[in-house]
C-alpha cells in the first residue's frame, strides 16, 4: 500500500538531533497510510526539491514562499506547528490549492504565561536586582522599587486565543483592564473583567501595554513614535507577538530617554537579531530569543497539533484550524473529503 510522506522542519530539533518536545508525541503519525522524516537545514527556507519529496510537511519557522511552491510541488497540506502564518506565503500557497493549518491550542497557555512572566519581572525589576547582587550594589536596593500591580491598568492589543488566557492568568491581580481588539465583542470581554477600547485609549492608559495580536498590514508598525508619546512614562511594554507591530526605532529612543520606564520583548523586527541592535545596550529592556513559549508543556501540544492535522487530513478527515477555508471549495479538495 502506497504510503503518504511527511517532512517534519527540523528546526524543532535540539543541539543533539533530538526532538525538543516529548517524542511520545510522534506516535500520532503511527498510521499505515503515513511515513515521516526530519527535513530542511534550521532556519532555511523550505525548497522546491523539498516540496516535490513531500506529500504534507509540518513547518515550525522556515518560510514556505514561492520559491517551494515549483512545477513538482506535492505538498497537499502545511501544518502549521504555531500560530503565525507570516512565514508562509498565503496567497502563492492557497493558489497552489495546498490547505493550511495552524495551532492556537498548542500556545494559547505558553504565550499567555510567557507575558505575565515578562509583566513580573517588569513589575519587580527583578533583571535590576539581579546587577545589584552581581555588582555588590545590595544597598541601591531602595533605589529601585517595583511596581505593585493592583489598581494598575493592563492595556491589551489583542484579545484572541491568548488574549483572553493572559486577561484570566492576571484575574487574580486586581487590575483593570482595556482591550483594543476590532475583531472583539464588548459582551464576550465583559466576563473576563475587561472593557473594549479604541487602541489609543489603550495605549494612554496602560501601565502594562501587552501586545497579543497578529502581523498584517493593519498592525504592522502600529505601535510607533507617536503612540509611545501617549503611553505614561511609568508604563511598560510587552511584545509576546511580533517584532514589526512595533516601531524598533522609535521603541529604542523610547526607552533610551526614559518616556516608557520598560520593556520586554520576545520578539524583533529582523530574527535573529544582530548584537549591535541598540536596543541591546539598554538596561530597561528584557530580551528573549523568540523562544519564552518554549516549555516542555508547550511544544510537546504545538508538535501534537501539527501532527493530529497531518493525520486527519490523510484519513481523509477536516483537520482542526484551517486557515485557507477557500482552498476547501476547489474540486480537488471537495474530492478528496468525499464532498
Amino acid at each position: 500500500m502506497a504510503k503518504y510522506r511527511i517532512g517534519l522542519s527540523s528546526d524543532i530539533l535540539g543541539p543533539d538531533g533530538k526532538p525538543t518536545f516529548d517524542p511520545v508525541a510522534l506516535a500520532i503519525l503511527d498510521d499505515p497510510l503515513l511515513e515521516w522524516e526530519w527535513f530542511g537545514d534550521g532556519m532555511k527556507p523550505v525548497t522546491a526539491e523539498e516540496a516535490a519529496r513531500y506529500d504534507a510537511i509540518c513547518l515550525g519557522a522556515p518560510e514556505f514562499g514561492k520559491a517551494a511552491i515549483g512545477p513538482g510541488c506535492k505538498v497537499r497540506l502545511i501544518a502549521r506547528f504555531g500560530v503565525g502564518l507570516d512565514h508562509c506565503d498565503v496567497p502563492a500557497i492557497t493558489k497552489a490549492g495546498i490547505l493550511i493549518t495552524n495551532n492556537p491550542e498548542g500556545v494559547r497557555r505558553s504565550v499567555a504565561s510567557s507575558a505575565f512572566a515578562f509583566i513580573l519581572a517588569l513589575a519587580h525589576r527583578i533583571p535590576t536586582m539581579d546587577r545589584l547582587v552581581r555588582t555588590g550594589r545590595w544597598d541601591d536596593k531602595m533605589h529601585h522599587l517595583g511596581t505593585g500591580l493592583g489598581g494598575k491598568t493592563l492595556g491589551l492589543i489583542g484579545a484572541g486565543n491568548t488574549g483572553r488566557e493572559l486577561l484570566r492568568l492576571i484575574q487574580p491581580f486586581g487590575m483593570m483592564h482595556v482591550v483594543s481588539d476590532p475583531y472583539a465583542k464588548a459582551e464576550d470581554l465583559a466576563p473576563l473583567g475587561a472593557a473594549l477600547k479604541d487602541l489609543d485609549t489603550v495605549v494612554s492608559t496602560a501601565d502594562f501595554l501587552a501586545i497579543m495580536c497578529p502581523l498584517d498590514a493593519t498592525t504592522r508598525g502600529m505601535i510607533d513614535a507617536r503612540r509611545f508619546g501617549l503611553m505614561k512614562r511609568s508604563a511598560f511594554l510587552v511584545n509576546m507577538a511580533r517584532g514589526p507591530i512595533v516601531d524598533e526605532k522609535a521603541l529604542y529612543l523610547a526607552l533610551k530617554e526614559r518616556r516608557i520606564a520598560g520593556a520586554a520583548t520576545d520578539v524583533f523586527e529582523q530574527e535573529p537579531t544582530p548584537v549591535d541592535n541598540p536596543l541591546l545596550t539598554l538596561d530597561n529592556i528584557i530580551v528573549a530569543p523568540h523562544a519564552m513559549t518554549y516549555t516542555d508543556e508547550g511544544l510537546r501540544m504545538l508538535a501534537e497539533g501539527g501532527f493530529k492535522s497531518a493525520r486527519a487530513f490523510f484519513n481523509r478527515q477536516m483537520p482542526y484550524r484551517v486557515c485557507n477555508p477557500e482552498v476547501l471549495e476547489t474540486p480537488a479538495l471537495k474530492a478528496w473529503f468525499g464532498a
